[in-house]
């Protein structure tokens, strides 16, 4: 870490308040019960807290490495440093359980207090994220200037400057601090991206406070029904999904082993890294396009109900892909204008270029498929009708007494149950090959994103192991660059797998 005293004293401040503030609204639901009259089925998915899971837990890791770390040379410095690892570790517990069990409420007490935790919450999340950030581009600074000096691959050279700089005048030089050191440097992107999913479902239940819902209506009126994976699909995109996946693992293995070496090694790793993605990039974008079309011959209506879980996924679909528009951005001009006529220029400007392409037409695909209604379901007349609109008469006993014999059509008009079940057996035979398509192209589009998000996420890279960025705009530049957008496009994949769960159950 980088900063003074003063930002861990703030930092750690600010977790504890919010730990704090986390304690009294779990007791205070759990005293008043009336306090959440409602609940919204669509926040807090068991995709997204899992995800909230899974990073807190890697999070209460690096907290331990951390505190390792420094107390490796407790004596040289302020116990603070210390301190701030493990009120993080705190505040992570609390606040992982909080949204876990209070995703989905819509509270109605106490707003403005409410909103004023929330709020507050959201930012100190924020502020985890900044540091790490920060954190993180100075590390891969220093280490870049290390591997530099000493003719090796920064990712395995122990980061002596790193080290000097947190422990003042007492270095890092044993192996366990190393260990330590490393360790948690590591972990660091696991810790953006759990700041990053807190804050999402943070802001669902800002939104909610004090909101209404209906009984019969809690959220936009989607209601899936129990699925079994791979049920009523083609396995095309499965199986093409899963060869992907494999053949990406291995390409992540061979880069992250042959990038270490010298000139030749690192060209090849790039190389077959590059080809890689824009294979997968230009399959996903093709498939993106071809679910678009298949959404032209849909009849299902749209749904266009305010629904803030819904709202937010898209704002964050097409927030979090700004991240890598503008790391493709920056690689066009720099391959443009830099001119390397070389093959891993071509790779590197072909990759941009797709990384585009494919953000752009799976966010259309994604936004139009969260739109639609349920499978087979026409629009809904909301408007209350009267039961027996053509009768001069409406007597309800005497019509239940009736022999159930078939009655004319046009005297008694059928309920709205029954013309939806109606329309729905009518419309399935003629929709189920749309249907199944669209189940394989999104597990197609959610496999290969979950093998796009490992690649970033678990330290591939190849930003700076290609040096034309660097050699444009200079490492310190690029690495800001990199550091601040690269973590939104892990965040947009992570996203886009949940958001395409959700398209593959309401296919």
């Amino acid at each position: 870490a980088v900063y003074d005293t003063d930002v861990f004293a703030l930092l750690t401040t600010m977790m504890l308040l919010a730990s704090l503030w986390t304690l009294f609204y779990l007791l205070r639901t759990v005293r008043c019960p009336n306090a959440v009259p409602y609940r919204d089925a669509h926040a807090g998915p068991i995709w997204l807290r899992g995800g909230l899971v899974l990073f807190g837990i890697c999070t209460l890791v690096m907290d331990v490495f951390k505190t390792g770390y420094y107390s490796s040379f407790f004596e040289c410095q302020s116990a603070i440093k210390i301190l701030h690892p493990l009120t993080q570790a705190v505040f992570v517990i609390v606040q992982t359980y909080f949204l876990w069990v209070s995703a989905k409420d819509c509270i109605h007490v106490h707003l403005d207090l409410t909103r004023c935790g929330l709020m507050f919450t959201l930012t100190t999340n924020l502020a985890i994220w900044m540091a790490a950030v920060v954190d993180e581009s100075v590390h891969q600074t220093h280490s870049y200037d290390s591997s530099h000096s000493n003719t090796s691959h920064h990712r395995f050279v122990p980061d002596q400057r790193a080290g000097s700089s947190v422990g003042g005048d007492c270095p890092c030089n044993t192996a366990i601090c190393q260990i330590f050191q490393q360790g948690y440097f590591y972990l660091y992107p696991f810790n953006i991206e759990y700041s990053l999913f807190a804050s999402t479902m943070l802001y669902v239940m800002w939104k909610n406070v004090g909101r209404l819902l209906a009984s019969s209506t809690h959220g936009h009126g989607h209601t899936p029904s129990r699925v079994n994976l791979f049920r009523e699909t083609f396995f095309a995109g499965p199986i093409l999904g899963l060869m992907l996946f494999v053949v990406g693992l291995a390409v992540f293995i061979i880069y992250e082993v042959q990038v270490s070496g010298e000139g030749g090694r690192t060209q090849q790793a790039l190389v077959i890294y590059y080809s890689f993605n824009i294979i997968c990039l230009g399959l996903m974008t093709l498939v993106s396009l071809s679910g678009s079309v298949i959404y032209r011959f849909d009849r299902r209506a749209m749904d266009h109900h305010k629904n803030p879980t819904r709202t937010l996924d898209v704002a964050l679909l097409m927030g979090a892909a700004l991240g890598q528009y503008a790391i493709s951005y920056y690689s066009i001009v720099a391959v443009v204008v830099g001119a390397p006529r070389d093959l891993l220029g071509g790779l590197n400007l072909a990759h941009a270029l797709l990384m585009i392409a494919q953000h752009t037409f799976q966010n259309v695909f994604i936004i139009e498929s969260l739109h639609r209604g349920p499978p087979g379901v026409e629009p809904r007349d909301t408007t209350p009708k009267e039961p027996y609109h053509g009768l001069t008469f409406a007597n309800l006993d005497a019509l239940h007494t009736l022999p159930a014999c078939p009655s004319t059509p046009r005297l008694v008009g059928p309920s709205p149950e029954g013309a939806q079940e109606a329309v729905a057996v009518i419309l399935a035979p003629r929709g189920h090959w749309r249907r199944r398509c669209l189940k394989d192209i999104s597990l197609f589009l959610l496999l290969c994103n979950v093998i796009l998000w490992i690649m970033p996420a678990f330290g591939a890279r190849p930003h700076f192991s290609n040096t034309v960025e660097v050699d444009f705009y200079g490492y310190s530049l690029w690495a800001a660059i990199v550091n601040i957008c690269l973590p939104f496009g892990i965040f947009y994949r992570m996203h886009a797998v949940s958001s395409l769960l959700e398209v593959y159950v309401l296919s």
